[in-house]
């Protein structure tokens, strides 16, 4: 007996989960959808998916668990698309940053016996360096050894939040538990802030009068520093749907550029020096803690070693939440 798992957006992050579960044939089927024909094509040729499905309700009628691999702008309308055709006791898992956002349309949008669990998806440290966040540069090890912030509503089924947590550890990567409060405001700093500097840079660069000369130098600094991941309508949302969090985190930014520019207008070179020294520090330190992956204060509770099938089947597939008194 197979289970399906249907995954909508078959990019890097979608596709990638689709080739990990590929070595569990025996009890996964995954179907995968993209708005993009030629994406769904290739995606099944690449191996991440064992099917494709255009018609989206039809591609979730017979899920039990339903991974929403998409920008956040387009999370609320597809889960509108979808929500007639869900099944009791189906698990909805998006992995867009921020969550807050996303866990009030779920709670407003989903049927009654259906769960949602948010998770938040980071890949390995080798590859961090690669810029593709398309369906090419998908990986069966994207996740390997990375951690995943699991966050669910209060209320969730332990059932749904345990199913979810099995299907990251099959990833290769460890959970970490945390309310949606806190993945927000983790996520703000990680996540969110260093693409609205880019912002603030490459609007402080280009608007000058001299840009039309820089540009003709800038090179690989203002290149990795300007790099901006999520296209304009995802940033906007991300950061007006946390707008709380964003704001603090930009104003640590401000504060810190503000001690900046004060040691190099006084000419103060102690405090400059200690301030790109600590900079430096903490970067090599934060590297080598992300490619060894020994993170002292962030263990995950282990999992029980139970074979996949068991646990896909037994955990939520065999019984759903609805079903349990």
């Amino acid at each position: 007996m197979t289970v399906q798992i249907t995954i909508i957006g078959l990019g890097q992050v979608g596709a990638s989960i689709g080739l990990a579960l590929a070595a569990h044939k025996d009890s996964v089927v995954c179907v995968g959808h993209d708005k993009d024909f030629s994406i769904e094509r290739a995606a099944q040729q690449k191996g991440a998916v064992d099917k494709t499905e255009h018609n989206l309700p039809k591609a979730v009628q017979d899920a039990r668990l339903v991974l929403l691999a998409l920008p956040v702008h387009q999370v609320r309308e597809t889960l509108q698309f979808i929500a007639p055709d869900l099944m009791p006791g189906t698990v909805i898992v998006d992995t867009s940053p921020i969550k807050s956002g996303v866990a009030n349309w779920a709670r407003e949008i989903l049927p009654e016996g259906c769960y949602y669990v948010g998770i938040v998806p980071t890949i390995a440290a080798e590859f961090l360096q690669e810029a593709g966040t398309g369906l090419d540069s998908a990986k069966a090890d994207l996740f390997k050894n990375s951690i995943f912030l699991v966050d669910a509503p209060a209320g969730t089924p332990g059932d749904a939040i345990q199913l979810v947590a099995n299907l990251v550890s099959f990833l290769g990567a460890t959970i970490m538990i945390a309310d949606i409060v806190e993945s927000d405001g983790l996520m703000s700093s990680a996540y969110l802030l260093p693409q609205l500097v880019s912002a603030a840079l490459l609007n402080a660069t280009t608007s000058q009068p001299g840009w039309k000369e820089a540009r003709k130098v800038a090179e690989r600094a203002y290149h990795n520093t300007t790099s901006i991941q999520d296209d304009f309508a995802t940033l906007h949302m991300l950061s007006l749907h946390n707008r709380e969090n964003a704001t603090r985190v930009l104003n640590t930014m401000i504060s810190s550029l503000v001690d900046l520019r004060d040691a190099v207008e006084e000419g103060n070179e102690q405090a400059l020096k200690d301030y790109l020294k600590a900079a430096h520090r903490e970067r090599e330190e934060w590297l080598n803690d992300r490619f060894s992956a020994t993170w002292a204060d962030k263990k995950a509770p282990p999992l029980e070693k139970i074979p996949l099938k068991e646990r896909l089947l037994g955990t939520m597939f065999g019984k759903s939440p609805k079903d349990k008194k």
